[in-house]
C-alpha cells in the first residue's frame, strides 16, 4: 500500500481551524481549488456506496442570490411564529457577501433506505472534513455553519433536495487576513478506554 508522510498528515489535521467571514480578506479563491476540494469530498467513505453528499456552490452574484433567499425565508418563517430577530435577518443578508464561496451541504437519502439515515449523515460529514482539510492545505479558511435556514423544511427545494433529504448547513470559504490562532483540545487520554484482555 502507498505510504504518505504521517507527520505532514498529522500537522494538516491539527492545524485545521474554523475561520469566520469577518476574518476573510475579500480575495477570491481560484475555481480550480474549489473543484479540488469537491473532488476530495467525493472520496469520503460511504456505506453501500450511496455517495449521499450533494453540494451547491455559490460565488460572485450567486452569493447575493443565496443571501436574499436565506434572509427572506428566515423572515417569512419566523414572523409566522413570532420569533423574528432583526439582527439574525441582517446577518443572513450580509454575512454571505463576505465570503469568496459558500457551499451548501446536502444529504441525499438512499431511496431504498438500505441503511440508517445517520450513516448517510456521517458520510456527508466525512466529505466535508475532506473539503476542509484540502482547504487547509491551500491556506484557505472556512467554517461549517448550521444556523439560519438550515433546518427549515421549506429551504430544501431551493438546494435541489427532496423532503426525505437533509440540508446540513453551509461551508463558508475565504482567504484569511492572518494565520488562525492555535487550537486547543483536552487530552485524548480523557476520551479513550483501552481494553487489552
Amino acid at each position: 500500500m502507498q505510504q504518505f508522510n504521517p507527520d505532514e498528515i498529522s500537522k494538516l489535521i491539527q492545524t485545521r481551524r474554523s475561520v469566520f467571514p469577518p476574518q476573510f480578506s475579500g480575495e477570491i479563491i481560484q475555481r480550480e481549488i474549489i473543484e479540488q476540494m469537491l473532488e476530495n469530498a467525493n472520496w469520503a467513505p460511504t456505506h453501500k456506496l450511496t455517495e449521499p453528499w450533494r453540494f451547491m456552490v455559490f460565488t460572485g452574484d450567486g452569493l447575493k442570490t443565496l443571501a436574499t433567499f436565506m434572509s427572506e425565508l428566515y423572515k417569512e418563517e419566523t414572523t409566522k411564529i413570532g420569533t423574528f430577530d432583526e439582527s439574525k435577518f441582517n446577518g443572513l443578508k450580509n454575512k454571505p457577501l463576505q465570503a469568496s464561496h459558500i457551499i451548501a451541504i446536502g444529504m441525499k437519502r438512499d431511496t431504498k433506505e438500505r441503511l440508517p439515515e445517520i450513516e448517510e449523515i456521517e458520510a456527508v460529514a466525512c466529505a466535508v472534513q475532506n473539503m476542509w482539510l484540502t482547504a487547509t492545505a491551500y491556506g484557505i479558511g472556512g467554517y461549517w455553519g448550521s444556523g439560519g435556514v438550515t433546518y427549515f423544511e421549506k429551504a430544501k427545494s431551493f438546494f435541489n433536495l427532496q423532503p426525505e433529504d437533509k440540508l446540513l448547513g453551509f461551508f463558508y470559504l475565504g482567504i484569511p487576513k492572518s494565520a488562525p490562532a492555535p487550537g486547543r483540545r483536552k487530552s485524548i487520554s480523557e476520551k479513550v478506554d483501552w481494553v487489552d484482555n
